[in-house]
């Protein structure tokens, strides 16, 4: 049987490798910060903002991962992977995920996960899942953007997107002034996206048949704009991001001596009672509060770093 590894062969060359207005650069007017936030899940610097400034997700929406090293929260985005988020939520109110092993897991680049034999060859019993590597967006699906970058960075030629922010997920996108002109011949008032491989991001594993996702998925732990609409992006860490670099380094049946770290529980928060769930609130993408972080994360020449450098900021609401 074919590893469902994260990506066909995961080193080196073997890797297979108006609306406009409402999506200009967040340049605006900074205003002053009027509240504190209680905790900061994604690691980075306290950030005060009201409570207007935050929007709450749905425990339905939100993935409780509880591992031997703490807990790691991810948050659900169906509007990208609605099938790959309802084999998600289908597999852990089932339980299939408690005290599977991260059977491959590479430094700087991702934790790996999913697989009830431990192997990096099993899968779950329910059927495997068509790729969802892009979809596509409307004004219903507003975008942050922060810069461009290169749609393929090893491939100099493969041209430009536009990079953003939809909520706290990093995506590169088409300009949503093509929207409505058939290019392509699409004539839904919709623009190709797609969700980019930041640390956090969660997304699934398959073999080389790209219809082939089915419960191994993994969580990034570096970057790695090489799987962008190659893999499906399903979630983003929102709580215990610092925990994402603390498994065990190396691969099951490769590296002697590798005891993997595992998940102990998988849970959907609608799932779990009232006193386990966590009131998370990430920092809205629009409007002068965001604006305001976001200025923060100017370079000293001007310019803003990648985007898998910037992280929305969260807070567990007490």
């Amino acid at each position: 049987m074919i590893s469902r590894i994260a990506m066909c062969a995961l080193m080196g060359a073997a890797l297979f490798s108006s609306a406009c207005a409402k999506e200009a650069e967040q340049t605006s007017q900074i205003p002053t910060a009027d509240s504190v936030l209680e905790t900061t899940a994604q690691g980075t610097d306290a950030f005060a903002a009201p409570d207007s400034a935050w929007r709450t997700p749905s425990q339905d929406e939100l993935l409780y991962i509880t591992t031997n090293k703490g807990l790691i929260v991810v948050e659900l985005v169906p509007e990208f992977a609605p099938k790959h988020v309802t084999q998600i939520k289908a597999l852990a109110r089932k339980e299939f995920y408690d005290l599977i092993v991260f059977h491959r897991v590479i430094d700087g680049f991702m934790n790996q996960t999913g697989d009830p034999t431990g192997t990096g060859t099993g899968d779950s019993d329910l059927p495997d899942i068509p790729g969802e590597f892009t979809f596509r967006r409307g004004d219903d699906m507003p975008v942050a953007l922060i810069n461009r970058r290169p749609v393929d960075s090893r491939n100099p030629n493969a041209g430009i997107v536009d990079v953003g922010f939809y909520k706290s997920f990093p995506v590169a996108t088409k300009p949503i002034s093509d929207a409505g002109w058939g290019l392509g011949g699409d004539t839904d008032g919709k623009v190709e996206a797609w969700g980019l491989h930041c640390k956090g991001v969660t997304s699934m594993a398959r073999s080389q048949n790209p219809n082939s996702g089915n419960s191994q998925f993994f969580l990034m732990r570096g970057t790695a704009g090489w799987l962008d609409k190659q893999y499906s992006v399903w979630g983003n860490t929102v709580h215990g991001r610092e925990h994402l670099e603390s498994f065990a380094v190396g691969t099951a049946g490769e590296d002697a001596g590798f005891v993997p770290d595992q998940m102990e529980t998988v849970r959907l928060g609608s799932d779990l009672p009232k006193s386990e769930q966590l009131n998370i609130q990430v920092l809205k993408t629009d409007g002068p509060h965001y604006r305001r972080f976001i200025a923060t994360q100017k370079q000293a020449d001007g310019n803003y770093p990648d985007i898998c450098e910037i992280v929305i900021p969260t807070r567990v609401k007490k």
